[in-house]
C-alpha cells in the first residue's frame, strides 16, 4: 500500500557552459521529484525543467500524488489509463493546460513514480516489466483519448500483439547494449576549439553519432561549426544539428539548405514547436533532409498532428516532458503505426529512457537507432546509466534507474 507521498525540488547547476543552446543560454538542470513509499519500496519519478518554475511543478505534482495514498500499486497500474485521464481532466487543474505546461509536467513526475514503484515491487527493471506484460495489461496503462481517429484500443492492441512477433531475434540487444549518441560535443556556448576536442573525444570513446547546437545570430557561425564537426568526425559519423526553436520559418527555410551541405542526419527543432504547418512546409522544402522534433511537444495529440502531416522524420518524445511513461508508450504506438523512428530527448539524462527504448525495440519492433547521452548529472544518480564504447549497457537493478542520491 502507498503510505506516504512527497515531492522534492532538485536543482543542479552545470559547469563550464554545459547545457547551453540558442534559446536556453544558462540552464539549471532541475527535477520535480515525486516519491511514493509503499512498505519497503519507494518509487521515484522525475519531470525535467531548467530551474525557475520548478517549484510550481512540484506543487502540482503534490496534488496528484496525494490521491494515491492508501492504494495498492498493483491496483493503480491495473487501471492506470483511467487514473491518468482522471488526473489530466481534473475539472479545475485542466484549465491550466490542458495536457501541457506545469500540470502536464506534474503528471509526468507522478506517473513515472508509479511505474518505478511497480517495477521495484515486482523486483525487475522497468524494461523487463514492460516487455513481460501482456498486450492487454499494457493497454490498461494507456490513455488513448483524443486519438480515436488514428489509434483506437483495438488498433493499439493489434500493434502490441504484432510487436511480440520476432522478439526472440531482437533479444541480443540486451547483451550488446543500446547504441548512444553524444549530445554534449557542441553546446551552444562552447568555443570552436572545445567543440573540436569534444568531437575527437567522442569518436575515441566509440560514439558513431553526435550533435551540435546551432541557431546563432550569424548563420555563418553555424555553418562554420557544422563543417568543423563534420571534418573532425569524418564522413561515416552521423552528425545532427539542433536549433532549439530559434529560427522563424523564413529563417529556417533560408539556412537549412546551407547546413544541408554537410549532410546532417537531421535538423532538430528548427522553429516554434506549436507550428505544425510551418514544420510541414519546411519538411517539404528541404527533403530529403529530415526534421527531428518532440523535446517541447507536450502531449500525444500534438504528436498525432505532426505524424498526420508528415512533418517529422524522427520523433523525440520525452517521458519527463509529456505525461510520463504512459504517454511515451502511446506516442511510440502512434509512431509505429506511421513507421517513424522514436529517438527520445532525454531530460532524465537517459536514466528512464534506457528502459523505454529497450521496450520500444523488444516490445514494438522499433528500430534500435540510438539514444541521446548527456553525462552532466551522472554523479547524482544512485544507479547512473552506464555508457561504454558508445553503447548503453542494459540496466539490471529493479525500477527505472531514477533514484537520486541527495534526496
Amino acid at each position: 500500500m502507498i503510505r506516504t507521498t512527497s515531492v522534492h525540488d532538485a536543482r543542479y547547476a552545470l559547469d563550464g557552459q554545459a547545457g547551453s543552446d540558442a534559446i536556453h543560454r544558462d540552464p539549471v538542470y532541475s527535477y520535480a521529484v515525486t516519491r511514493l513509499s509503499a512498505d519497503s519500496h519507494t518509487g521515484t519519478g522525475l519531470a525535467f525543467t531548467l530551474g525557475a518554475g520548478n517549484e510550481l511543478v512540484c506543487a502540482a505534482a503534490a496534488r496528484y500524488a496525494d490521491t494515491l495514498r492508501g492504494l495498492e500499486i498493483e491496483d493503480v497500474m491495473a487501471r492506470f489509463g483511467q487514473i491518468s485521464r482522471q488526473w489530466a481532466d481534473d475539472p479545475q487543474f485542466r484549465w491550466l493546460g490542458p495536457h501541457k505546461g506545469v500540470v502536464q509536467l506534474a503528471l509526468a513526475s507522478v506517473t513515472n513514480a508509479c511505474f518505478d514503484l511497480w517495477a521495484k515491487k515486482r523486483g525487475v527493471p522497468l524494461w523487463k516489466l514492460l516487455v513481460d506484460l501482456s498486450p492487454e495489461a499494457l493497454l490498461h496503462t494507456l490513455d488513448l483519448s483524443y486519438l480515436e481517429d488514428e489509434l483506437t484500443e483495438k488498433d493499439a492492441l493489434a500493434l502490441l500483439e504484432k510487436g511480440r512477433i520476432g522478439r526472440e531475434s531482437r533479444l541480443p540487444i540486451l547483451q550488446s547494449g543500446y547504441p548512444g549518441y553524444d549530445t554534449s560535443v557542441g553546446w551552444f556556448n562552447y568555443p570552436d576549439e572545445q567543440v573540436r576536442e569534444n568531437c575527437r573525444r567522442a569518436v575515441a570513446e566509440g560514439f558513431t553519432a553526435m550533435k551540435l547546437k546551432v541557431g546563432s545570430a550569424d548563420p555563418e557561425r553555424d555553418i562554420r561549426r557544422a563543417e568543423l564537426v563534420r571534418e573532425v568526425a569524418g564522413a561515416d559519423v552521423r552528425v545532427m544539428l539542433d536549433a532549439n526553436q530559434q529560427w522563424t520559418l523564413p529563417q529556417a527555410l533560408a539556412i537549412c539548405p546551407k547546413l544541408g551541405n554537410m549532410q546532417p542526419y537531421w535538423i532538430e527543432e528548427p522553429t516554434h514547436p506549436d507550428d505544425i504547418l510551418g514544420h510541414q512546409t519546411l519538411a517539404e522544402a528541404i527533403a530529403p533532409l529530415k526534421l527531428a522534433l518532440g523535446e517541447h511537444v507536450p502531449n500525444r495529440i500534438v504528436f498525432k498532428n505532426y505524424l498526420q502531416t508528415g512533418s517529422a522524420g524522427f520523433i523525440q518524445v520525452d517521458a519527463v516532458r509529456v505525461g510520463g511513461v504512459s504517454e511515451f508508450l502511446t506516442v511510440s504506438l502512434l509512431c509505429k503505426k506511421y513507421g517513424v523512428p522514436v529517438v527520445p530527448h532525454v531530460g532524465d539524462m537517459g536514466q528512464l529512457h534506457q528502459h523505454l527504448v529497450l521496450f520500444n525495440h523488444l516490445g514494438l519492433g522499433h528500430e534500435a537507432l540510438f539514444l541521446e547521452h548527456i553525462p552532466h548529472l551522472k554523479k547524482h544518480f544512485v544507479h547512473p546509466a552506464t555508457v561504454r564504447d558508445g553503447v548503453y549497457l542494459t540496466p539490471q537493478e529493479p525500477g527505472s534507474s531514477c533514484d537520486l542520491k541527495d534526496l
